[in-house]
């Protein structure tokens, strides 16, 4: 079991849209194993490679008791009105913002044997797709926030004491 360590918010590969993964290699197979070793634990619901400082495009999940991984995800539908909720993200620890995401999210993906998944959910698994797959294209939430919600995130992360 190896858990590794998650990435900072300022951390450049946080900002790099992450590689598409070709061919299933054992290298990708350690990765998810690391991956969905890292995400079980209280209290994440997710975690994308670039927060544990691998550019390739795979996350995992842990959502009501439920453990998993996709590989090249992309979004392929968004459905409801988008409205803020508050999200957290263990690359900007200790902080929540409003964030606006849509109620419902699908993603498609494969996985380690090349089989196509689909993931889709309302509530928290539609926030968690969006936030993850937001991390694979290089995007942290705090980019997403509203002006006045950003400069609080920005002067917060300032402070912490991880910055």
């Amino acid at each position: 079991m190896t858990v590794r360590q998650i990435r900072h918010y300022g951390d450049p590969v946080l900002r790099t849209p992450a590689d598409p993964i070709g061919e299933i290699t054992d290298q990708v197979r350690a990765l998810i194993q690391d991956l969905l070793d890292t995400t079980d634990m209280d209290g994440r619901a997710g975690v994308a490679a670039p927060q544990i400082g691998v550019g390739l495009r795979a996350f995992s999940w842990h959502i009501d008791g439920k453990l998993g991984y996709i590989i090249n995800p992309e979004i392929v539908e968004l459905g409801g009105e988008p409205s803020e909720i508050d999200e957290g993200c263990l690359s900007v620890p200790g902080l929540w913002f409003p964030t606006r995401r849509y109620p419902y999210a699908k993603v498609r993906g494969i996985d380690l044997d090349g089989n196509e998944v689909v993931l889709e959910g309302e509530g928290l698994m539609a926030q968690m797709l969006q936030h993850e797959c937001d991390h694979l294209d290089g995007t942290v939430y705090v980019d997403t926030l509203a002006k006045e919600h950003r400069r609080e995130a920005l002067r917060q992360i300032r402070g912490s004491d991880w910055f």
